[in-house]
């Protein structure tokens, strides 16, 4: 048991005084980066979901089923 307490301690001593947190600033610049991928992710597969969709309506239509 006491290896384990050993290592809770030396983690929570890690990141109280290793880790390099982000600033507030840098935070809220990341946090608007991720959000501006996101959408331009959900854009895209958005497209592409949309454009399969009338390919394949038209390419049934053709054929005639």
């Amino acid at each position: 048991m006491s290896k384990f307490g050993s290592y809770i301690q030396e983690a929570y001593d890690e990141l109280v005084h290793k880790v390099s947190w982000p600033s507030w600033e840098e935070l809220q610049q990341t946090t608007v980066i991720v959000l501006v991928a996101l959408a331009i992710t959900t854009a895209v597969i958005f497209g592409m979901d949309f454009a399969s969709e009338q390919i394949l309506t038209l390419l049934y239509k053709i054929l005639g089923k």
